[in-house]
């Protein structure tokens, strides 16, 4: 899976219009292996983003949990620091 699409369900506040947005493009990039596409595909690939965030916002809808919802800085800082074992960089802000 790509690295830049991140888990979206269950915090506090709830996902962002805009992050299930980017989450869908990323997907969509990744599977088309397209950054930016031609102009002949541009509206399939806009059509494709906008019916993944529609499943995805759908997706999120319907699933439920017991679990207390996550912190978002909370979740920042803990990739932050596996971003700097993994790398061996400093965690920065």
């Amino acid at each position: 899976m790509c690295r830049n699409i991140r888990p979206l369900f269950n915090f506090e506040p709830p996902a962002y219009p805009d992050e299930v947005h980017e989450a869908a493009l990323q997907y969509v990039r990744k599977i088309s292996g397209m950054n930016k596409p031609s102009i002949p595909n541009q509206v399939a690939f806009d059509e494709a983003v906008v019916a993944i965030e529609a499943a995805t916002q759908q997706l999120i809808a319907s699933l439920s949990t017991s679990a207390a919802p996550k912190d978002r800085e909370v979740e920042r800082e803990r990739a932050r620091a596996r971003n700097a074992a993994r790398f061996g960089t400093p965690a920065s802000a």
